[in-house]
């Protein structure tokens, strides 16, 4: 079986995997592509922001040509699903890698994200929930009793920087707006997927996404990412709360200069971190795991299983 590949466009960063026909990684690779700027406001990806993703995913199709890949998916998320012209962008993103392109439901994309994180963990005597931070959404998955609980909100690192936080240091006004907004969309999730209150307390919560993994490098103060030093990690939601509030009160700039901080994220972390704070505290939860597998490595098992 040839090498596959998985290309996610996700509201923040556009990101590829290859894995051999063994399952190892062949490549990971990851660019700040912003697709999701002013989409919730303009309801449309902008052209400027297709050209950048477009550009990144012609890199990725010379590194799958690399690789021999001939079989792939490309998967996009909360950016493509609230735009009017998410489909035109899907059929221009499947001519340049290759292969198709589908815009994943959150529900799916969920899915995707906790297969990917429970690819290689550990067994838990208490159901293992995954909280996926991206640019425009955040899911919520666990699998309790052999079924998969998720829930996708409307919430996302680009999409509360852009209503609440907007840039530059984070007033006590726009905190404020940050959090009933977060929290509004927390309370809608526990009405709409009920069986979330059964996990409250008793669950082990696995961060993945790049919030998490900027976080992890933070606190380890690492200026260069090295991905054991930042996957099944043990975070704190003492350490959760030290950055957000260390970084709202800088300017992006000033967050810039800070060892293990992500340029591209440096407008946006907070926002992440007033979200993953939040989740902690919903399900009770005072230190959880990082990961590194996500989404990702859940699309490359499906295909690979497609084909097994």
């Amino acid at each position: 079986m040839p090498s596959v590949a998985a290309v996610d466009c996700g509201s923040n960063s556009t990101r590829l995997l290859i894995v051999d026909e063994t399952g190892r990684t062949v490549r990971r690779d990851m660019r700040i592509t912003r697709l999701s700027e002013g989409v919730d406001g303009s309801g449309t990806l902008s052209a400027s922001a297709q050209e950048r993703v477009l550009g990144v995913l012609g890199e990725f199709r010379q590194f799958m040509d690399d690789a021999e890949v001939l079989r792939g998916l490309l998967v996009a998320t909360a950016a493509v699903r609230d735009a009017t012209n998410g489909a035109a962008f899907l059929d221009d993103a499947a001519q340049v890698v290759g292969f198709a392109a589908e815009c994943l439901t959150g529900d799916q994309e969920a899915r995707f994200s906790l297969l990917g994180a429970l690819r290689d963990l550990a067994p838990s005597p208490v159901p293992t929930m995954i909280v996926d931070i991206g640019g425009g959404s955040t899911e919520l998955a666990a699998m309790v009793d052999a079924e998969v609980v998720a829930h996708s909100m409307q919430l996302g690192c680009v999409r509360v920087t852009e209503r609440a936080l907007h840039a530059g240091v984070v007033t006590a006004e726009r905190a404020e707006a940050a959090r009933v907004m977060i929290a509004s969309e927390l309370e809608r999730a526990f009405r709409e997927t009920p069986r979330l209150g059964g996990l409250v307390g008793n669950v082990r919560l696995v961060g993945l996404a790049g919030t998490v993994a900027t976080l992890a490098q933070l606190v380890s103060g690492r200026t260069t990412y090295q991905r054991a030093a930042v996957h099944h990690q043990v975070l704190t939601r003492q350490q959760v709360g030290f950055w957000r509030d260390e970084l709202a009160r800088r300017t992006p700039a000033e967050r810039l200069t800070l060892p293990g901080m992500v340029p591209g994220r440096e407008d946006v972390l907070t926002a992440g971190l007033f979200i993953l704070d939040a989740v902690c505290e919903r399900f009770a939860v005072e230190s959880f795991l990082t990961s590194e597998d996500d989404i990702l490595d859940g699309v490359a098992t499906s295909l690979r299983g497609s084909v097994s």
